[in-house]
């Protein structure tokens, strides 16, 4: 089994990446996407989404981080995943799954979804111009608006030549609200050859089980549920306990230290409230030190909160 850590915009950047794969379990990184519209982007937007580039493309702890790009145009698309992989991106991700508005009204996201023969265009461009060596993965939802073009997509990425495919089970319009529908990944699995990562909805270790047995997949994409129990990927595959609430305090502190003194210094409060909306769902301690936390707009105040 592998156990891949979900491109969440604006939550997880290189020091979450640090940070979860430092407690262990994951196999891949894919990045916040890189915004490509009709240009060849320089090489200081790759390392300022993906610092890893710098190291091998790698996390402090040994795991691979490949670059998602995110666009509407193929040969710009083509473009720039040539870019990555020379700087060292292991493969290319393209993202067809983003569902905010600003992203789709660019024509970049979900909203491709609407067009199969796009997918193939982007994704066989893309496929041609990188060395073939390289994985080429693409990230869809089920749909736009409906599922009625999932099988029609998934054949389109297909016969374009990406390696994988990653499928979050719900459809634009669905947003994150549950259920996430595993047994459609089936339903797209009988229909192609390439492997295929399930998405979606999975907080605990029944939670992985059940998706891997109503989709088909032995290979999972953790998002939210990751922030909410920091170990869940060692939890589903090898069986830990989930951390103790101590522990994750211990967490967010060695985070504090990352995240204060990081170019990003000035969004640590906000990004700590933000983690803590996620923790809420599987911690009641979480729930009742936000009460105080939310208030607090000073980094140090709120590490001596942690640290109580």
């Amino acid at each position: 089994m592998k156990i891949v850590l979900a491109p969440m915009e604006g939550v997880v950047d290189h020091l979450m990446r640090d940070m979860l794969t430092k407690v262990g379990g994951f196999d891949l990184c894919i990045t916040e996407f890189v915004r490509v519209v009709e240009q060849l982007l320089p090489p200081r937007t790759f390392y300022r989404l993906c610092p890893e580039l710098h190291h091998g493309a790698k996390t402090p702890s040994g795991v691979p981080v490949r670059v998602q790009l995110l666009g509407q145009h193929p040969q710009w698309l083509a473009e720039n995943a040539v870019r990555a992989v020379e700087l060292g991106s292991p493969g290319i991700d393209l993202n067809f799954g983003c569902p905010a508005k600003t992203v789709n009204k660019s024509k970049g996201g979900a909203v491709l979804l609407k067009e199969p023969e796009t997918l193939y265009q982007i994704i066989k461009a893309v496929r041609d111009a990188v060395p073939a060596e390289q994985a080429v993965s693409a990230k869809i939802r089920l749909g736009f608006d409906d599922k009625s073009l999932a099988l029609e997509n998934a054949d389109a990425i297909t016969q374009a030549g990406a390696s994988l495919l990653t499928i979050h089970a719900r459809t634009k319009v669905d947003g994150y609200k549950p259920p996430a529908y595993w047994p459609w990944i089936k339903k797209i699995k009988q229909t192609t050859d390439i492997p295929i990562i399930a998405n979606g909805e999975i907080w605990s270790a029944q939670d992985a089980a059940l998706c891997q047995e109503q989709s088909g997949c032995d290979d999972i994409m953790l998002g939210r549920g990751a922030l909410a129990l920091p170990n869940l990927a060692n939890t589903i595959k090898h069986g830990h306990q989930g951390m103790t609430w101590e522990e994750v305090k211990a967490l967010l502190v060695s985070y504090s230290g990352y995240e204060i003194y990081s170019d990003k210094g000035r969004y640590y409060p906000n990004r700590i409230k933000q983690w803590f909306n996620y923790l809420k769902r599987q911690y009641p301690e979480a729930e009742e030190m936000f009460i105080s936390l939310r208030t607090l707009k000073d980094p140090q105040a709120i590490v001596e909160l942690l640290s109580s």
